[in-house]
């Protein structure tokens, strides 16, 4: 492949995560601007259940690396593996999904092949052949316009839901699957994996829920988040808070969407009393449909809501449960 896109797809626990498929959307959408082929980088041991699984997608190649030192991440082994995929296929746009993973180990890569990495993108768009990408600046005030300049390849992490995983393209036959040959040497790894990392045993992934109801300063006081559990179980929905919520110790850490918490794109996002500042809506941007309750009709969370309700969330939310507990009992 001496052009086309190159797409990093991370996996955990013998499982493609949500994050590859929107990097895989980013790609095949990059690949329609820049010309070339699509193909997938796979790292670990024991591929190919997730090689056959990625062989579905409109792709040309899934690229398959495998290695008794790649059976566990490491910054290291990652690196030297990919380095040497993208030095055989020599593409011009390395894809990635900006996540923790991917922070440890692509600044390295890109360092070690003397080329730009732009990460945390939120879109890219196209002015007559040059792609302009954009990220955001100082916890999301502001936009910046950044571009690659030099020879590729060009490195570019998208942040979550930027490009949504339902958007990857099909192909109409399997992708052809290919063994490539690396070479890593033990002494070369210097970390050793430990246990992974969960904040609380009641951490809650918010960026894997399809249903999210969330609660802003409208909640007025602690007493009053039971309306909300109780919308969140008649949805089967998860619980999330914009900060205030979580800085007062309403609910906990693990509950805050925005620039400073998790960044979700749910099917369906209820917010519940949230006025939408900019930090707050970094965070929710992704969700398919937006369902924004709040007594301020100036309120900019009705700027992106698919469907608004101007009112007392307190009058509302009641018989709005009463209604969903009726449609599921019947």
């Amino acid at each position: 492949m001496a052009d086309g896109v190159l797409v990093f797809a991370e996996h955990q626990g013998g499982k493609l995560t949500r994050p590859t498929w929107e990097a895989l959307a980013a790609g095949q959408q990059l690949a329609r601007d820049v010309g070339g082929a699509v193909s997938v980088a796979l790292l670990g041991r024991d591929l190919a259940p997730l090689a056959s699984e990625l062989a579905v997608v409109d792709v040309q190649e899934v690229l398959s690396a495998e290695s008794p030192l790649l059976a566990d991440y490491t910054a290291d082994g990652t690196a030297q593996a990919l380095r040497q995929i993208v030095e055989q296929q020599k593409p011009r746009f390395v894809v990635f999904s900006h996540t923790y993973m991917v922070r440890d180990f692509a600044p390295k890569l890109a360092a070690s092949l003397d080329r730009g990495l732009i990460s945390d993108c939120l879109a890219y768009r196209n002015e007559g052949g040059r792609l302009i990408f954009v990220r955001q600046v100082f916890q999301g005030k502001f936009a910046a316009d950044v571009e690659f300049v030099g020879d590729p390849p060009y490195f570019v992490t998208f942040q979550a839901a930027a490009f949504r995983e339902d958007a990857v393209q099909r192909g109409s036959a399997p992708a052809k699957i290919t063994t490539v040959p690396i070479t890593l040497a033990a002494e070369s790894i210097r970390a050793r994996p430990g246990e992974r990392f969960r904040e609380a045993k009641q951490a809650v992934d918010l960026t894997q829920a399809e249903i999210i109801v969330a609660v802003g300063r409208g909640i007025k006081k602690p007493e009053n988040l039971d309306l909300a559990k109780q919308l969140a179980e008649a949805l089967g929905a998860e619980i999330g808070a914009s900060r205030p919520i979580c800085d007062g110790g309403w609910l906990p850490m693990d509950r805050q969407i925005g620039s400073s918490g998790q960044t979700v794109a749910p099917k369906l996002y209820v917010a519940l009393g949230i006025s939408g500042a900019i930090q707050h809506m970094v965070g929710m941007k992704g969700s398919k449909t937006v369902v924004a309750i709040n007594k301020d009709k100036e309120a900019p969370i009705f700027e992106v809501a698919t469907y608004g309700i101007v009112g007392d969330l307190f009058e509302v939310v009641p018989p709005l449960i009463e209604e969903i507990k009726k449609v599921r009992a019947g």
